[in-house]
């Protein structure tokens, strides 16, 4: 789950930067030639990028720092933390819903991967399997008991 992090976030990193050095660059020097830089969108629409694509640059940067501080080590074995599949179920709906406990930028909630910052993910951390979580939601409050947990040890490739 990290690895596949680190490679988005790396493969963003890269065509952020060739964006940012060679295309924006050429952009912006097309849009000068055409001359009154008052009413030239093309110019301003161009600078704006830029300074997005700067911002995105440092913004993942800082993600691949903290990643890369990540220690798989550290994580417990036992109970729910980044990288943990949960399974829960819900009484009252008489079901099971699994969730993987994700950094934050990989969060999909349709797919599953909630983050580990949002309430759910913050509700689940540090359980353990059999124990009962309380979820406070904007839909409500959700009691779920946790039936089964894969920590990232579980998965990692022997």
């Amino acid at each position: 789950m990290l690895d596949e992090a680190r490679d988005k976030l790396e493969k963003e990193l890269k065509t952020l930067e060739r964006e940012y050095r060679q295309e924006l660059p050429k952009e912006i020097q097309r849009a000068l030639q055409m001359g009154d830089l008052r009413e030239n969108s093309e110019y301003h629409s161009a600078l704006e990028r830029q300074q997005f694509v700067k911002a995105r640059i440092g913004h993942v940067r800082r993600q691949l720092k903290e990643l890369a501080m990540v220690d798989i080590a550290a994580l417990p074995k036992d109970k729910v933390a980044l990288g943990s599949r949960v399974s829960l179920y819900d009484g009252e709906g008489d079901r099971t819903v699994v969730y993987e406990l994700v950094l934050p930028d990989m969060a999909d909630f349709a797919k599953g991967f909630v983050s580990v910052t949002s309430p759910i993910g913050k509700a689940l951390l540090g359980h353990r399997p059999g124990d009962e979580v309380i979820i406070k939601i904007p839909a409500g409050t959700r009691n779920y008991e946790i039936v089964k947990l894969e920590t990232l040890h579980d998965r990692a490739p022997k």
